[in-house]
């Protein structure tokens, strides 16, 4: 379907509402660790995260916020986020048998989980990850 062009730019949902919106999304990432895990920042960002953990529970600890060293921290990936900014993430656990994701904020990386912090094999979780300050941002479990 095409997009409606008008006045000089596309315009999603002008004069046709039975459009879907568009948005954009970059190709899943994928995450096979199968002992404790500390996920990247751009796997938090990244929208869709294919994880499989195998058949053993693994604990998937959340990046740091800000960067250190070499290591990329997620306000870098948000850099033009302010305090209330939001995105949204999702794990999907195609592990078998007992590959249960625990997730786990993690001492010192600027985050707090609120929710469920099970993901069970075979099933996903969604969530929002909000900003809160400069230094943190809380992960907010929705489904």
């Amino acid at each position: 379907m095409a997009l409606p062009n008008g006045a000089g730019g596309y315009q999603l949902g002008d004069g046709n509402l039975n459009e879907p919106v568009m948005g954009y999304l970059p190709a899943p990432l994928t995450e096979t660790g199968t002992s404790a895990v500390t996920l990247t920042a751009a796997e938090v960002t990244g929208g869709i995260l294919i994880a499989n953990p195998g058949t053993t529970g693994t604990t998937y600890t959340m990046p740091i916020v800000v960067t250190s060293g070499a290591t990329t921290g997620v306000n870098d990936l948000v850099s033009s986020a302010k305090v209330g900014s939001t995105f949204n993430w999702t794990i999907i656990n195609i592990g078998t048998t007992t590959g249960d994701i625990t997730m786990a904020a993690g001492t010192g990386t600027g985050w707090t989980i609120v929710g469920s912090l099970t993901i069970n094999n075979e099933t996903s979780a969604s969530f929002v990850a909000r900003k809160t300050s400069d230094t943190t941002w809380t992960l907010y479990r929705t489904a």
